[in-house]
C-alpha cells in the first residue's frame, strides 16, 4: 500500500510541473544553487521552492525542476577548466598566496589544492610551490526562452530595473555589457522574460537599498538600524536564498539607504600604523628633461612656462617629496625612484624593459591616460598597483586605482546633499539641449521641479540665452534652488545675471551645478554674483584659503618660497595617502576598502572596488561661493 501512495505523489508532482511550464536541470560537478540560478535568470529561493531536498546538499546528477519564464534564449558561453600540467613558482619576499593567485590568474584555494601543505601553515620566501596550469574549455550553450527588452522609465536607474525584473545588479549589468552607467529614459535594456504581473513595483513609501559585497545581516542591521526579521518580512524569499552581492532590497522609508556615495568617518591611518618596512614607490612624470638646457637657467624657466606638463610634473614631484618627508616623521621610510617618461610610449617600454617593478609596492604615474593604460597592462601580471593621479584611466584593470572621482559621482553627490536637506525648498533647472539628459535626470530625482530651456533662434539653432518673462512667477517666498547645466559662458552670464537680479531678502536663489565647468570661470561671469547666489558644486577638491597656517603650507612655504598650487597639494595628499595606507596593512589592497575615507590638505580618499575590475575614488566635496571665496558646503 505505501509504494503506490508513494506512486500517486510523484505523478501529481509530475503533472504540476508539466502545467506549469517548467524545465529539468541535471546537476554537474561543482555547481552551485546559485550559479544555475543566475545561469537561468531565476533566484536561489525559485530553485529551492521546488526542490527543496536540495537545501543542505546539492549532488552532481541531481534532477531539478527550474522554472522556464526567465531563460536566456542567446548562445551562453559556459568555461570549464581541464588540468594540463604544472609550473613551479619560487616565493619572493612580499609574496602573498593571494598575490601569487592574480600572478598566475588561478583562485588561492587551487593553490592551496596542489600544494596541501598549505592548510596549515604559511607561505615563506624560498618556498617552492606547485602551481597548477589549466586550459579553458568554452561550450556555447543555447537554451530554450528568449529575453525581452525593455525601455528605461523616468525615474529608473540600475537598482529599480534589477529590483522590478526579480534580478540583482549584476545579473543586470551581465545581460548588458554595453549599459551605460547611469541611465537614461529610453535606454533600452535586456530583462528577464517574465510576464507583466511578475514585475515588482517599487514602492515609494519604502527605501531600497542594493546590498554590497560581503555584507550580511549583522553588517546592515548596523549601517540601517534594521533587523534579519524585518529584512526577510519585507522581502519574500531572502529567508531562504539568503543575501546577495547586488541584491536591492526593500527597506522601512525611514532609512537613509544611499550607497553610493555615503558618509564614512574619517580615519586616522597614522594612529595603525603596523608594516614599518621601507616602501619602494615609482613616480612616472613626463619630465622631458632631454629637451631642457640644464646649463642655462633663463631657458630652463621659458621651457616651465612654455610645456604645461613640465610644470604640472614638477609642482606635484615638489609633493611628493614633502610628502616622504611628512611620511619619515610617523617612521615611513620610503625609496622613492622617479623615471621621466617624456610622455612617450616608446620610452615607456623601454622604462619599462629596463627596470624589474615586481618588489615595488606602487607606481604612481603616469600622468596620461594612454601611458598609464601601458603601464598598468604590464604591471598587472605581478599585481603592483598602478595610481593614475590627475587623470581618468582608459581602462580599470584589477590593479589600477583611479584616484579622481567620475563625473557620474560629482552628480549623485549633490543630488544627494540636496536630498538630505530637510527644510523645503523650491527647484528650477535651466539648461541647454545640449545638457537636456542632465535635466532630464535632475528633473527625475526632483518631480516638482520647473524645467526651463535655452531659447532657439529663427533657424531652429541653439541661442544660448532666455528671456527675463521665462522666469516670471518661476520663484517662490521662501529658498529656490536653480540648477544650472551648460558649458557654454555666453548661456551662463546671461542666466546668472538675471536670477542675481532676482534674488531678494523673502526670496533667496541658490545656484548649482552638476559639472562646474570653465563656462562659470570665464570674463563675463561676475564672481560677486556667484558669491550673492552661493554657487554650489561638486568638487575633486576642496581649497585651502589664502593666509592658510595648515603645517604642509607652511613648510612648503619655508622650502620653495612660494605657496603650493593645486599641483602640489595634490601631490602632497596622494603619495602621503599612499604612504599611510601601505603602513597600515600588509599591500595597498588590503588598505583600501570602502570603509577607510581619509583626508589630508584639500583632497580625500574612499575606494570601492569595481567587480571586474579596479579601484575607484569615490570621496566627493560639495563646495560654495561664500564672501568671495570657496569653501566647504556643510549641513
Amino acid at each position: 500500500m505505501k509504494k503506490k501512495l508513494i506512486i500517486i505523489v510523484i505523478l501529481l508532482c509530475s503533472f504540476s510541473v508539466t502545467a506549469q511550464d517548467y524545465k529539468t536541470h541535471k546537476v554537474k560537478e561543482g555547481e552551485t544553487i546559485e550559479k544555475i540560478a543566475k545561469q537561468y535568470l531565476v533566484t536561489p529561493f525559485d530553485i529551492l521552492a521546488l526542490n527543496p531536498d536540495v537545501k543542505k546538499d546539492l549532488k552532481p546528477n541531481t534532477v531539478l525542476i527550474i522554472p522556464r519564464s526567465r531563460v536566456k534564449n542567446e548562445e551562453i558561453p559556459e568555461e570549464t577548466t581541464e588540468l594540463i600540467g604544472y609550473k613551479t613558482h619560487k616565493v619572493r619576499r612580499k609574496e602573498t598566496l593571494f598575490s601569487i593567485s592574480q600572478k598566475y590568474g588561478i583562485e588561492v584555494e587551487d593553490i592551496k589544492k596542489y600544494n596541501t601543505a598549505l592548510y596549515s601553515k604559511n607561505i615563506r620566501k624560498g618556498d617552492k610551490l606547485q602551481i597548477p596550469r589549466f586550459k579553458k574549455i568554452v561550450n556555447k550553450v543555447k537554451l530554450n526562452n528568449t529575453i525581452k527588452k525593455y525601455k528605461v522609465q523616468p525615474k529608473e536607474g540600475k537598482w529599480r530595473v534589477a529590483y522590478k525584473f526579480g534580478i540583482t545588479v549584476p545579473d543586470l549589468e551581465e545581460l548588458n555589457p554595453n549599459m551605460n552607467e547611469v541611465l537614461q529614459p529610453g535606454d533600452e535594456l535586456n530583462v528577464p522574460n517574465i510576464s507583466n504581473n511578475e514585475e515588482k513595483a517599487v514602492d515609494e513609501e519604502f527605501n531600497y537599498y542594493t546590498v554590497l559585497k560581503s555584507e550580511g545581516f549583522m553588517a546592515l542591521n548596523r549601517k540601517l538600524g534594521v533587523t534579519q526579521e524585518e529584512l526577510e518580512a519585507l522581502n519574500p524569499g531572502l529567508k531562504e536564498g539568503g543575501l546577495k552581492l547586488g541584491m536591492v532590497l526593500k527597506v522601512p522609508g525611514n532609512i537613509e539607504t544611499t550607497n553610493t556615495l555615503r558618509d564614512v568617518a574619517n580615519t586616522n591611518l597614522s594612529a595603525n600604523l603596523k608594516n614599518l618596512r621601507a616602501k619602494r614607490i615609482a613616480l612616472m612624470l613626463p619630465f622631458s628633461l632631454n629637451k631642457v638646457d640644464v646649463d642655462s637657467v633663463q631657458e630652463a624657466k621659458k621651457m616651465i612656462r612654455a610645456n604645461g606638463l613640465l610644470s604640472v610634473s614638477l609642482d606635484f614631484h615638489s609633493g611628493v617629496l614633502m610628502a616622504l618627508d611628512s611620511a619619515k616623521q610617523l617612521g615611513i621610510s620610503t625609496n622613492l625612484k622617479v623615471l621621466d617618461t617624456r610622455n612617450q610610449i616608446a620610452e615607456i617600454s623601454s622604462i619599462l624593459d629596463a627596470n624589474d617593478f615586481s618588489e615595488y609596492d606602487a607606481v604612481i604615474g603616469p600622468l596620461m591616460p594612454a601611458n598609464l593604460e601601458r603601464v598598468a597592462s604590464k604591471l598587472k601580471s605581478d599585481h603592483i598597483p598602478v595610481v593614475s593621479p590627475l587623470t581618468m584611466p582608459k581602462n580599470l584593470h584589477s590593479n589600477v586605482f583611479q584616484t579622481i572621482p567620475t563625473d557620474e559621482l560629482l552628480e549623485q553627490a549633490i543630488i544627494n546633499y540636496i536630498k538630505k536637506d530637510s527644510f523645503p525648498r523650491h527647484m528650477v533647472i535651466i539648461s541647454d539641449s545640449k545638457h537636456k539628459a542632465i535635466s532630464d535626470k535632475l528633473k527625475g530625482e526632483f518631480p516638482s521641479a520647473k524645467q526651463i530651456h535655452s531659447r532657439k533662434d529663427k533657424k531652429g539653432k541653439e541661442a544660448y540665452f532666455i528671456y527675463q518673462q521665462d522666469l516670471e512667477n518661476v520663484f517662490q517666498t521662501g529658498t529656490n534652488i536653480v540648477f544650472l547645466e551648460t558649458d557654454n559662458e555666453g548661456f551662463a552670464s546671461n542666466v546668472i545675471s538675471m536670477i542675481n537680479g532676482l534674488n531678494m531678502d523673502d526670496q533667496k536663489i541658490v545656484l548649482m551645478t552638476t559639472n562646474k565647468n570653465k563656462a562659470f570661470e570665464g570674463k563675463e561671469i561676475s564672481n560677486y554674483h556667484l558669491s550673492n547666489l552661493e554657487f554650489h558644486y561638486p568638487s575633486v577638491n576642496k581649497t585651502i584659503s589664502v593666509g592658510s597656517r595648515d603645517n604642509f603650507v607652511k613648510k612648503y612655504m619655508n622650502t620653495y618660497n612660494v605657496s603650493p598650487n593645486k599641483y602640489a597639494v595634490r601631490g602632497f595628499d596622494l603619495t602621503l595617502d599612499l604612504l599611510l595606507r601601505l603602513a597600515s596593512g600588509d599591500d595597498l589592497y588590503e588598505a583600501s576598502t570602502s570603509d577607510i575615507e581619509t583626508e589630508y590638505v584639500e583632497n580625500k580618499f574612499r575606494y570601492s572596488k569595481k567587480m571586474f575590475g579596479g579601484y575607484y575614488n569615490e570621496a566627493v566635496y560639495i563646495v560654495k561661493y561664500e564672501d568671495l571665496t570657496i569653501v566647504e558646503a556643510k549641513q
